[in-house]
């Protein structure tokens, strides 16, 4: 597999413990909808998208309301255990929030400013400059997140009257992309002028389709050395907006593109928030950039399957494995690596079994009823009978302990199967 081993990023950011670009791991992130003002229910969102494995959150700052709660929410959440890292979204009225709020400025590990809405004219850069003086002095990194929904009206102006002058003008999508690539690199550069470390840079340039994500993107990271987050902006609903999203930033990261990342989902109403996090989890466990989970590999089911029974019992054991492994990963080091297969017949269910690390083969329509289980490429016994679902999850229980555990006996398939409640079945049943 042609897994990309390094990086175009050099440079490297910090945001509390974190680390953004070169070689650190990339980076998933996510954001609140709740109000910020209310803190309580804001602090809970952020443990929940942290335990699902959000490394950094976003809260929206909007208001002198919101600004005044910032620093309870990092405080409860400090009580709670969660370090979480808080990024401050400042639209419109940052420069003003983050100076009248030193609690609030003190609190966020980073700060996002979108140039095009820090104001107009000649206080776009007066106060975009007055945001960048308060993270100089509490030592704060910066994402400059362009987007062209809100790009700098002057910007593309000047540009599209440039372009239309030419002899053969370019597209005005080109135009547009060009324009986001100017912004985020221009006030990047406006930054350092004031007084940013480029090593406390993020940049960013999001738009809402595909193909320009891609082109934008492949553009900034040929132009710069500062870490890219990544992320379509309004992604969409559902399956749309996982597949918009998967089909954009799977294209960037084979490519060496991007440090962070967020999946910008909406969300049904009362849906799950966390959402976002597992999509954005699965896309990089998936192009083998990292590990999270265990993995469930399994059949998509045909006439020849019992397809109620596998495939129930292939949701009981993703469940099973995304509710376990925030404890295993505490004791047993390298578990978010397993592969796990839980296969519906005898076509490719015995093979695909083999290679993953534990799998069962479950008996298809009009086979003979039994199930085998195949343990690092071998088979090790068959189960039969009502509860098969169970004695399979204690067999992954006890691999788990002795694959990953502390070092076991050389007769760890014995250890295995007792540590299971299952008896090693006589030779020539196997």
């Amino acid at each position: 597999m042609n897994i990309p081993t390094s990086r175009r990023v050099t440079r490297q950011v910090k945001i509390g413990a974190l680390c953004l670009g070169s070689d650190a791991p990339i980076v998933v992130q996510a954001m609140t909808n709740t109000d910020t003002a209310d803190a309580q229910a804001t602090a809970a969102q952020v443990e929940s998208l942290a335990r699902s494995g959000a490394e950094l959150v976003r809260i929206t700052v909007n208001g002198h309301e919101a600004a005044a709660q910032v620093a309870n929410i990092r405080d409860l959440l400090d009580r709670h255990g969660i370090d979480v890292p808080l990024v401050g979204d400042f639209h419109f009225n940052g420069h003003r929030l983050l100076a009248a709020y030193p609690a609030c400025a003190q609190a966020l590990a980073k700060y996002r400013i979108n140039p095009g809405n820090v104001g107009k004219g000649a206080r776009r850069d007066e106060q975009f400059c007055q945001m960048i003086e308060i993270a100089c002095r509490h030592g704060k990194p910066v994402r400059i997140g362009v987007n062209w929904g809100s790009l700098d009206p002057d910007l593309l102006a000047r540009m599209m009257d440039a372009n239309a002058a030419l002899p053969v003008p370019l597209t005005s999508d080109t135009v547009m992309r060009e324009a986001l690539v100017v912004s985020a690199l221009d006030y990047a550069n406006r930054a350092i002028e004031v007084g940013l470390s480029a090593d406390h840079i993020v940049l960013s340039a999001k738009v809402s389709q595909v193909q320009d994500l891609i082109a934008v993107y492949r553009n900034l990271a040929v132009r710069c050395d500062y870490p890219l987050h990544l992320g379509l902006t309004e992604a969409g609903m559902g399956s749309k907006g996982i597949v918009a999203s998967t089909a954009a930033l799977a294209v960037l990261l084979q490519e060496g593109i991007g440090d962070t990342l967020r999946i910008s989902l909406t969300p049904k109403p009362g849906g799950e928030r966390a959402k976002e996090v597992q999509v954005a989890q699965q896309i990089l466990q998936t192009m083998g950039l990292r590990a999270f989970t265990p993995q469930v590999v399994a059949c998509p089911g045909c006439g020849r399957t019992t397809s109620s029974f596998f495939q129930a019992l292939a949701q009981q054991i993703e469940a099973y494995l995304r509710e376990q492994t925030p404890v295993w990963r505490t004791r047993y080091p390298g578990v978010e690596r397993m592969q796990v297969a839980v296969m519906g017949c005898v076509v490719n269910g015995p093979g695909e079994s083999r290679l993953a690390d534990i799998g069962i083969s479950l008996p298809g329509a009009g086979e003979h009823p039994s199930a085998p289980v195949f343990i690092d490429g071998e088979k090790v016994l068959t189960l039969k009978g009502a509860g098969i679902a169970q004695d399979f999850i204690r067999l992954l229980d006890a691999y788990v302990q002795t694959r990953y555990g502390p070092a076991t006996p050389h007769n760890q398939l014995e250890q295995l199967l007792h540590a299971s409640s299952l008896i090693m079945p006589p030779t020539d049943s196997l």
